[in-house]
Parts: structure tokens; C-alpha cells; sequence
């Protein structure tokens, strides 16, 4: 089954990072996705832009509203995904309390909806 996990924090904490938490951080990072990989669940990964750089649209009638920014004021910002590909819940727990993230921001961990007919 495959999950989506949605990284989400205080973009201002990876701002204020000296040189040194940076290269730690990155380090982490690259030891983490060589495990998911070796464990051949990493389908994908990517961190997003951050929040100031993001687009919302919504279209009500005919009309398309487009607006700087993100859909809503929060005080965590979308930062990234891993999608995996895990026997059930459990396992994408388990790699989800992987993620760095984690530590000081939340991780939201979704199904993917369409994973053949009998899901839907």
C-alpha cells in the first residue's frame, strides 16, 4: 500500500540554522533515504519551496480567485512529501517517526485514495 507523508513545521526553525546544524541536518537526511531505499520502500521525495513562493486558487462559480500564499495562516507550512510503499499502517508509522521532521514539526501520513477499484 502506498502512503504519503506530508512534512509539516515551522519553516523559520530550518531558516535559523547555523552552518553546522545545516550540514548535520542534511547528513540525516541522506542516511535516511539510503535506508528507505535499501528497505525498498522510497518511491519519492522532495521538499517544497517555502510558503512565501506558493499560489492558492479557488474557483467558485466562474470565477478563478487566485491568491498569493497558502490556502490558510498556520503556524507549520507544508515543507515536503515522502510517498512510500508499506505492507500496512504500522510500517509507514514506523518510518514516519524516521523522518527529521518529526522532531520538531508533525508528520501527516495518508493512503493514497486510487490504489485499485476495491479501495474506493
Amino acid at each position: 500500500m502506498k502512503y504519503l507523508l506530508l512534512m509539516y513545521a515551522d519553516e523559520s526553525i530550518i531558516s535559523n540554522y547555523s552552518k553546522e546544524e545545516f550540514l548535520a541536518a542534511n547528513n540525516t537526511w541522506a542516511k535516511l533515504v539510503e535506508e528507505m531505499s535499501t528497505a525498498e520502500v522510497l518511491i519519492s521525495n522532495s521538499g517544497l519551496a517555502p510558503v512565501a513562493n506558493a499560489t492558492t486558487i479557488r474557483i467558485r462559480g466562474d470565477k478563478t480567485l487566485i491568491t498569493d500564499g497558502p490556502f490558510a495562516e498556520t503556524h507549520e507550512q507544508l515543507g515536503g512529501y515522502i510517498l512510500v510503499e508499506c505492507k500496512d499502517l504500522d510500517e509507514a508509522i514506523y518510518w514516519a517517526k524516521k523522518v527529521p521532521t518529526a522532531q520538531y514539526g508533525s508528520l501527516e501520513i495518508r493512503p493514497l485514495w486510487f490504489q485499485g477499484l476495491s479501495s474506493f
